[in-house]
């Protein structure tokens, strides 16, 4: 069978699927779930294999450090992938849900009812731990998924997805709930984005290149995620040794990722003090600083930022760092070079607080914490399926509840309409 018929045959199967899987129970869903999580540390060493096969392929391509640390898989790394699972098997299942009722002046009894979405394709690169991600997060809203990961992972990804589709034989659900391309040519992806018939949303998760171009092919639905241009606010009233342990963590932790930080923005008033406590520790774990002038004018040896840098999504150890005069300026610049990602202010002043969080639209707001959080595991949604960056359907982590829609539920007693 070629490329196309492939995958529209993928895509026939996984609305079948879908339409049984939506009236699975939560019970066995869970029972499923659990069991995937044993399987996954059953089989450490065994994926840690087959990963290595991806990483020693990577390495020779000349894969960036940031794609790299993502595709990697270790002990820890599948143990972490466990626990997700086994947080998702833990959440309240949201299909079924009635979420509100209200009487007609005619008696009618009107309600809405969670859903699931039905078919959902992801397209992603490196990151394997997505694969088991999407599946809990799916499987657990009701939702068949086909996974579709960069060619850098295929090992990966193969090697996970047969070991939960082992787990759907074994617990009588429909095997090809979840699947996976088993090809890396382009012409699949291109040819799942046309299948508006089978498929009802396309998550794509990567850099901005990918997105663009999922975007600009698809005939089907797509949450957005653009890049992650992530700022933090170190207000006058903040306290100092908190805002730098907050700004260490939040770019030098982990800074290949999207929710790292990318531009630090700090009120004059404490600039003079603030700027050189936090450039010792950021310097110290590598961090190369890129300031505006005022920035320059305290720290000498820095470099220059220039208009792109606070476009810029660096997934690297690079720092943008701007003095702005008030927060109006803060929040001026979050509009323009921000990407509705995530924003932090560091303030003990509550009513600074609020205010950020009224007037900063971005998807994810946080007072004095790391932008780190901006995580569906993070967050106590068990997994996210990825981060929404616009408003339609859903905006920021993506859990249970945004992987389903709702439908009217009405009882009546044999009312006509006149």
């Amino acid at each position: 069978m070629d490329i196309r018929n492939s995958v529209r045959q993928i895509a026939r199967d996984a609305q079948m699927a879908s339409r049984k899987l939506s009236r699975v129970t939560e019970t066995e869903k869970n029972k499923a779930l659990l069991r995937m999580a044993e399987v996954l540390e059953e089989n450490s060493k065994r994926l840690v294999q087959e990963n290595s096969k991806d990483v020693v392929a990577a390495k020779k391509a000349g894969i960036s450090s940031a794609m790299l640390d993502r595709l990697t898989l270790k002990p820890s790394t599948i143990e972490q992938m466990a626990k997700g699972l086994r947080e998702v098997a833990a959440l309240p299942d949201p299909v079924g849900k009635v979420l509100s009722m209200w009487r007609r002046p005619n008696g009618l009894l009107v309600g809405r009812m969670r859903i699931p979405l039905g078919v959902i394709g992801i397209i992603y690169e490196s990151r394997p731990n997505v694969t088991v991600d999407a599946a809990a997060l799916c499987l657990k809203s009701g939702n068949a998924v086909i996974l579709r990961g960069g060619s850098e992972s295929i090992q990966s990804n193969l090697a996970i997805a047969s070991l939960l589709q082992n787990v759907l034989k074994e617990t009588s659900l429909p095997e090809k709930a979840i699947q996976v391309i088993p090809v890396t040519d382009r012409e699949a992806v291109a040819e799942m984005l046309q299948l508006e018939e089978y498929i009802d949303l396309i998550i794509p998760r990567g850099g901005e290149d990918l997105i663009r171009a999922v975007v600009a092919q698809s005939k089907i639905p797509v949450i957005k995620h653009y890049k992650g241009v992530c700022h933090i606010f170190v207000d006058a009233c903040a306290d100092m040794e908190m805002a730098v342990n907050i700004c260490l963590n939040a770019k030098a932790q982990r800074p290949g990722v999207c929710n790292a930080l990318e531009t630090l923005l700090v009120h004059q008033d404490i600039a003079g003090k603030f700027l050189p406590l936090a450039a010792k520790k950021l310097k110290k774990a590598g961090v190369v600083i890129k300031g505006c002038e005022k920035t320059k004018a305290i720290m000498k040896k820095i470099q220059r930022a220039q208009e792109d840098d606070w476009y810029a999504e660096y997934l690297d150890l690079i720092l943008a760092v701007k003095v702005v005069k008030d927060m109006d300026e803060a929040i001026a610049h979050i509009e323009k070079y921000g990407s509705l990602h995530t924003e932090s202010i560091i303030t003990e002043d509550y009513a600074n607080a609020q205010r950020f969080l009224n007037e900063v639209n971005s998807s994810t707001v946080l007072v004095n914490a790391s932008t780190r959080f901006s995580d569906g595991f993070e967050l106590g949604l068990g997994a996210e399926i990825g981060i929404s960056t616009t408003k339609l359907h859903a905006f920021g982590p993506m859990g249970l509840e945004e992987l389903t829609t709702t439908k009217f539920i009405i009882y009546g007693n044999g009312q006509v309409r006149t």
